[in-house]
């Protein structure tokens, strides 16, 4: 039975905006659930070792090369193994957590879970990805433009060449409109965002729940 991979990348814990968005999605998601919370448990950045391992003949392995590839053999197979996706990729300064940068240098892996020449393994396969942030970032906003959380996950994620994800964003922003003064008159729009992200949540749940076996 396939499953739904739940990554959570924020370091707030329960008072993550992005965590609390993922739960509403989780409520309406009956089927079997992995979760894996990168601020809770770490994985390494990237080494020497766990590139060269991948080229390197397994019986050539140094300890530190079995170790790197025996961890990303772990992540990777727990990434082919979903048949759905639930990411909380939240905005700090203006980029994804390194937490989930380190985990997607593990399981992007050409010749593995990218391939040249045609599509991956995962392709099409649906994908939720919830990125609070404090400001905002749309069109009209001050800070258009200055959102390097989304494009690039959408290319990782969704790119052909890539992974080629069926990738859906939910954003929930201002959310610092209840914390800083300055930010007071947008708290409406914030409460907005929030209500909008927890149903758009809600409604992606009940969606892939019908179309995918990580329900069944």
């Amino acid at each position: 039975m396939s499953y739904l991979l739940h990554i959570d990348s924020s370091s707030l814990g329960e008072a993550s905006v992005s965590r609390q968005v993922a739960r509403s999605f989780l409520e309406g998601w009956d089927g079997k659930v992995v979760h894996r919370d990168l601020a809770a448990a770490p994985v390494p950045h990237i080494s020497a070792a766990g590139i060269t391992a991948r080229e390197t003949d397994p019986a050539q392995h140094t300890d530190e090369q079995a170790a790197a590839a025996a961890m990303q053999d772990t992540l990777i197979e727990e990434f082919l193994g979903a048949g759905a996706y639930l990411f909380t990729v939240p905005m700090y300064n203006l980029t994804m957590p390194s937490v989930f940068k380190a985990w997607l240098d593990q399981i992007l892996v050409f010749g593995r879970t990218v391939h040249h020449g045609g599509p991956s393994q995962v392709a099409g396969r649906p994908a939720v990805v919830i990125s609070a942030r404090g400001g905002s970032y749309g069109p009209g906003a001050p800070r258009h433009g200055l959102d390097y959380v989304v494009p690039i996950l959408e290319a990782l994620l969704g790119h052909e060449e890539m992974l080629g994800l069926d990738v859906t964003t939910v954003i929930p922003e201002l959310t610092m409109a209840p914390h800083a003064p300055a930010l007071a008159s947008l708290l409406p729009k914030h409460e907005a965002s929030m209500a909008n992200a927890h149903n758009r949540a809600r409604e992606l749940a009940a969606m892939i729940a019908h179309t995918t076996p990580a329900a069944a």
